[in-house]
């Protein structure tokens, strides 16, 4: 690795500039910034010293993240770094020329955030988190969690394209099996509670579909979910810190720390249409034994054994 002298005199005569476009909220998002600024330090890029990075916080709106995009294309930032498929798809359509790395995305092939997964193609690179591959292994965690499950309630904002793609795989799971699903489809956070509320007593779980909206609004969801005794599933264990039940996916952070490293890439000259998407593998089921308590639903063995970390 180029030490930091070699960084400062030889690779920039002014400090690398980033655009974080944070999809959600610092709060939300604070471990995440967290890992990404230990590993891009860890790589030779000080914070204020050789690199600046300008953050700015959508709160899961989609009007925010075009602006926001809009703001760092104007500002002549060296790279947009930014997480979620919305949020991905403004930055892209507010620039082709600035590199654009994601530290997380569901499914960019299908929603056309790159060409491929190995040769990107554009000014697009980053880090899948398989959120749409997984939707089947989640539902199936689901149901072996509440064998006697009969009818699944799904929350999504289907503005979201990806969403839309993981709302499909779980209706043709369930009715594969025989199950009925009802969506409740939400785009505001205003519309959140009262969508989970008029559950009461109309389904037998909750899977959420994760989202930057949805992920903004996390605490709410799983505080109405619990007030009408439903048990959720999640996408990562965030949410589970939060008091959902339980999670099956990547661990945020280690993407983040990822996504400091293809921006460590960019920064030294490579090209995002070269550097191909590191597809996510390393996945986790977090349970959240309180929560289970407390709607006295009891967490089969062979679950909690397999559980990589329990709450």
């Amino acid at each position: 690795m180029p030490s930091r002298e070699y960084i400062k005199h030889h690779c920039w005569q002014r400090p690398a500039s980033i655009g974080f476009l944070g999809a959600t909220s610092h709060t939300v998002w604070s471990a995440f910034v967290a890992a990404f600024e230990k590993r891009l330090h860890e790589l030779g890029w000080i914070k204020d010293h050789n690199v600046d990075i300008r953050y700015q916080w959508a709160e899961g709106r989609d009007d925010n993240y075009a602006r926001i995009a809009k703001d760092f294309v104007q500002r002549g930032v060296d790279v947009i770094v930014t997480g979620g498929t919305p949020a991905v798809l403004a930055a892209k359509k507010a620039t082709t020329a600035i590199p654009i790395v994601f530290a997380t995305a569901g499914d960019p092939v299908g929603t056309k955030l790159v060409a491929s997964l190995k040769r990107p193609g554009g000014n697009v690179t980053g880090i899948s988190n398989g959120q749409t591959d997984l939707a089947d292994k989640r539902f199936d965690l689901l149901l072996e969690t509440i064998p006697d499950l009969k009818r699944l309630a799904i929350l999504a904002n289907s503005s979201s394209q990806n969403v839309r793609l993981e709302i499909d795989r779980v209706q043709k799971r369930a009715k594969k099996l025989g199950l009925e699903t009802v969506t409740c489809d939400v785009q505001t956070g205003a519309q959140i509670g009262p969508a989970i509320k008029r559950l009461r007593g109309e389904a037998d779980a909750l899977y959420v579909c994760t989202d930057p909206l949805i992920t903004h609004h996390r605490i709410n969801i799983n505080m109405a979910a619990a007030s009408v005794k439903l048990p959720t599933m999640h996408a990562f264990r965030d949410y589970i810190e939060t008091g959902g039940l339980i999670s099956y996916g990547p661990n945020f952070r280690t993407m983040f720390a990822l996504a400091a490293d293809l921006t460590d890439r960019i920064l030294r000259g490579g090209k995002p249409a070269d550097i191909p998407v590191h597809t996510e593998k390393d996945f986790e089921l977090v349970v959240n034994l309180e929560t289970a308590r407390m709607l006295d639903l009891k967490i089969p063995d062979r679950v909690r054994r397999r559980a990589d970390a329990v709450r």
